[in-house]
């Protein structure tokens, strides 16, 4: 007789697991208490969907602001390498791109996720869809004995000897990531760390930004600064939006700077580097060249090789320098003034943006009270989790989909048939 194990979400780590555990040959019953599969990564990487990043599996530990050192075994037992070939095996080729990230070379998420559907249904799981969990049931010995649903306003019990939740975090709740997970984990005698927003854009108050919405900047460096001392530098590429900032070396700060803002009641102030390749003499001399170059033309229209058109407006506006002076009459200090916005053009950080606009949670259940060599709950055996319910999280570039896809597996083979 087959061991029945029931896994609770379909998404990209419940997926691989129900998959894997199908295959070793458990009866596998999915409860998704969405109509479809894997909603959150059908909208992943802008619809392109980042599977996972090329660098050394070595160097995957500090890709994880969030409880990294724990992913340690799931990495190892499932890498990055591993996680290729799964997809390629699936029919879904792939692509390496700037910064080694891994996307589809459809660049089609939906194909990613339907890989996924189809791998598990394929080795015999079935997924039962509208199924919202409510809770584990357990007896009176603190054995698991399954899952109860709610389907149609009617309840059904899902018996079940092992239960996996893999229900995600509370970012895109129209994906169905509600926090559902973290009542389970809590009636189970897990902690939850409070959830709050990782990668997710920033609102600032500065209205100039408005402008250059849809603007993005690559090779830039962004300084936040601490309010209670101190500063963090990030380089790559950023994006302006009509609230404020995106893109990301902000969505990878945006972790850092909720947690000053929360901290001090503070706004957090930051500053753009655009010419982070050039010192102030530099940059100095380029100016001067151009100058030079241009010395007949008005100084709005000196800076088309140095700036982005859309961006030369405000950075006028903002030197107070007369956008019709001719370029010879600029003065040193005028230059100066230019130099200094160009190296850091100040940005006031007001809040982040609700957890609902994250692209994952940082927080979820205490990584303590889960066995990090097979995912099993310490408090609850036959329980197990896996992906984003946890308090795991990535920076931007694959890392949060990897970390979900190496759970998901080593909690399929922490499970003893």
């Amino acid at each position: 007789m087959k061991t029945r194990v029931v896994v609770i979400g379909a998404g990209a780590a419940g997926l691989v697991a129900a998959g894997f555990l199908a295959h070793r040959g458990a009866e596998v019953h999915v409860l998704e208490k969405m109509k479809r599969s894997a909603s959150k990564v059908r909208i992943s990487g802008k619809g392109r969907c980042n599977i996972t990043n090329a660098m050394p599996i070595k160097e995957f530990i500090s890709s994880y602001p969030g409880n990294g050192r724990f992913l340690y075994s799931a990495l190892h037992r499932f890498s990055n390498l591993d996680c290729i070939q799964f997809f390629e095996q699936l029919g879904v080729k792939t692509k390496t791109e700037r910064g080694q990230r891994v996307f589809p070379a459809s660049d089609d998420a939906h194909e990613v996720a339907n890989a996924l559907e189809r791998f598990a249904q394929s080795n015999g799981a079935r997924i039962h869809f509208g199924h919202k969990a409510l809770f584990i049931k357990r007896s009176d010995q603190g054995e698991t004995m399954g899952v109860v649903s709610t389907h149609n306003d009617k309840e059904t019990f899902f018996p079940a000897k092992y239960v996996v939740v893999a229900t995600g975090g509370l970012s895109y709740p129209g994906t169905g990531s509600t926090g559902d997970g973290y009542a389970i984990a809590e009636s189970l005698g897990h902690s939850v760390i409070t959830p709050r927003p990782a990668l997710v854009p920033v609102r600032v108050k500065e209205t100039w930004v408005q402008k250059l919405a849809g603007l993005s900047l690559r090779n830039v460096q962004m300084t936040v600064m601490d309010p209670k001392g101190g500063q963090k530098a990030f380089f790559g590429e950023l994006m302006f939006a009509h609230f404020g900032l995106t893109g990301p070396i902000v969505l990878t700060a945006s972790e850092q700077i909720g947690v000053w803002l929360a901290e001090s009641g503070l706004p957090v102030h930051a500053y753009l580097d655009l010419k982070p390749a050039l010192n102030d003499e530099q940059l100095d001399n380029r100016l001067l060249r151009d100058f030079e170059a241009f010395s007949r033309k008005q100084f709005h229209n000196s800076l088309g090789e140095l700036l982005p058109k859309s961006m030369i407006p405000v950075i006028v506006d903002l030197a107070g320098i007369p956008p019709d002076k001719v370029c010879h009459q600029i003065t040193r200090d005028e230059r100066a003034v230019l130099r200094k916005l160009l190296k850091a053009l100040p940005l006031t950080i007001s809040k982040t943006l609700p957890i609902a606009a994250a692209i994952v949670t940082a927080g979820g259940v205490d990584c303590r009270g889960i066995d990090p060599r097979t995912m099993e709950s310490k408090k609850a055996k036959g329980v197990f989790f896996c992906g984003e319910v946890l308090d795991i999280h990535g920076v931007t570039g694959g890392f949060n989909l990897q970390a979900a896809f190496s759970t998901g597996y080593l909690a399929s083979q922490g499970i003893k048939l």
